[in-house]
């Protein structure tokens, strides 16, 4: 039986401007359809059904859109942070009692055409408190931010870049919740500090992706997703 699947859905789409001023950014269109059907129909064709929403900035919308899920085929739940903002480390934090013992994760602007399944799986062989997926990047999409050598993640930073990070951190890891019970439930905090605390204590495993990432984050990522799903 797959995990549950955790989306970072709580942001606040400051850079998307006024495509996303009224709406949560997983119901920006895209092809015809809100962003986040194209997200959980990618799920869906992986075998994953029970999704998770951590939602805060206008996540009464998402909620009202989705309902349960059912009409999707999906298991669809909500875990609203509210008015506080508790960074991604903290949204997941506060829903760890819907996320079982392990669960996937992934944001809620990432479109990622992958194979979800050998991801958990990799997970699951590496017997590591972590995964992260990574893409050799080069640069190319956004700012590379790690070393990742003979199977490995040797360093991970989003802050100080140096020239031999050539791959970036893809957008879904898999992480045991246990990672995530030493911080207070209400505590704001990044989910790159649940990657650093797995890397120094060698429990992070690592899982290399071989196609590229797409993002609606920016406008730029939008109009190229809404190209790329408008081909027949």
């Amino acid at each position: 039986m797959s995990r549950p699947v955790a989306i970072l859905a709580g942001g606040l789409a400051t850079r998307l401007g006024d495509a996303a001023s009224r709406l949560p950014k997983s119901l920006v269109d895209v092809a015809g359809k809100p962003f986040v059907v194209h997200q959980l129909a990618l799920l869906a064709a992986a075998g994953f059904h029970d999704v998770v929403f951590c939602i805060g900035h206008l996540g009464s919308m998402l909620r009202d859109t989705l309902g349960n899920g059912e009409h999707l085929g999906m298991c669809v739940r909500y875990s609203d942070e509210g008015d506080v903002r508790l960074g991604t480390g903290g949204a997941l934090r506060r829903a760890l009692p819907m996320l079982g013992d392990s669960f996937l994760v992934l944001y809620g602007d990432s479109y990622l055409r992958c194979d979800y399944a050998a991801v958990e799986n990799a997970f699951h062989t590496s017997g590591c408190d972590a995964l992260m997926t990574v893409y050799r990047n080069e640069g190319a999409y956004d700012t590379s931010n790690v070393v990742y050598a003979d199977g490995r993640i040797v360093r991970y930073d989003k802050t100080e870049r140096t020239p031999d990070m050539r791959h970036i951190d893809y957008g879904l890891g898999v992480f045991r919740s246990s990672v995530f019970t030493p911080y207070p439930e209400d505590a704001a905090f990044d989910l790159a500090e649940v990657y650093h605390a797995c890397l120094r204590r060698d429990s992070l495993a690592a899982y290399e992706v071989a196609e590229r990432f797409y993002e609606i984050g920016s406008p730029a990522g939008l109009a190229e997703l809404r190209t790329l799903l408008s081909r027949p």
